[in-house]
């Protein structure tokens, strides 16, 4: 079962926000004149970066009048993009507190915060009425959770029929486990990886229909090669990761190239 308490833990940093505005300042950034392009070095908080997030708004074809929930928001980097992007109005659910004050602070900023929304919560239990959305987006957010049947099934609640859910997540490679660290665990404690076919197997049984469902993993490697191997800049994950980075960094290509990880991106719809 997924301990919450751990999983918070790991992602939590201690003054947060001020070490974003401070990297963001040594990187030359005006912090009253702040894009989402601006700060997309550090809250695009998942493998492929703003790649993976441009890739999903591909495959939903947005409008811009979706209703959308993005399911562990992180500091809010793609729900501040798709709003910016497309007009979405986006609410971002996380379970770390320092990710949603970070978010608000970014958004507020940006003066996206009519656009966008920012609470502390669970995916496994959101505070949302049953079909209030057009669409449940995540990123990187699933190797946290054991409960996937669960997590499905509550993704599935707050979708409306014919909804569609969007992801992004790392998988179990033919040669797992991982090493560890890596950036959503230190160890196997808080990490449940599913293979792609049992991802798929489990979004099928919650009631989903598949309508894309895509390898990344050649990609992946390619970006944590020049993401993870080049010096570190003002303003990076390295802030949100801490201070064993260049540990995690190292097995983010290692876990790659070895095929322990891999990669898939994907929608679903909502039947019934």
């Amino acid at each position: 079962m997924t301990d919450a308490g751990s999983v918070e833990a790991h992602y939590t940093r201690a003054e947060l926000g001020a070490a974003i505005l401070a990297a963001l300042q040594a990187a030359g950034k005006d912090l009253d004149r702040l894009t989402p392009d601006d700060v997309a070095p550090i809250d695009e908080f998942h493998t492929r970066g703003r790649a993976a997030t441009r890739d999903l708004a591909r495959l939903l074809a947005l409008t811009g009048q979706e209703r959308v929930l993005d399911l562990g928001s992180g500091i809010g980097g793609p729900s501040r993009w798709l709003a910016a992007t497309f007009g979405c109005r986006v609410s971002g659910v996380d379970l770390t507190a320092a990710f949603v004050a970070a978010a608000t602070m970014l958004a507020r900023r940006m003066k996206l915060d009519d656009k966008v929304d920012y609470r502390q919560g669970n995916a496994l239990a959101v505070p949302f009425e049953d079909a209030s959305f057009d669409v449940v987006w995540s990123q990187n957010v699933v190797m946290n959770i054991a409960e996937r049947d669960r997590l499905y099934a509550e993704i599935r609640r707050v979708l409306k029929p014919g909804g569609r859910y969007a992801f992004s997540d790392v998988v179990a490679g033919p040669a797992a486990p991982p090493h560890y660290p890596v950036p959503w665990a230190r160890s196997a404690a808080t990490s449940f990886l599913l293979t792609p076919a049992e991802t798929r197997a489990k979004l099928l049984a919650a009631g989903f229909r598949v309508i894309a469902f895509e390898d990344q993993t050649d990609d992946a490697l390619a970006q944590a090669q020049a993401r993870y191997k080049a010096a570190p800049q003002p303003l990076g994950i390295h802030i949100l990761v801490g201070d064993d980075y260049p540990a995690i960094a190292a097995n983010m290509i290692r876990n790659l190239e070895e095929r322990r990880i891999g990669l898939v991106q994907g929608v679903v719809r909502r039947e019934g």
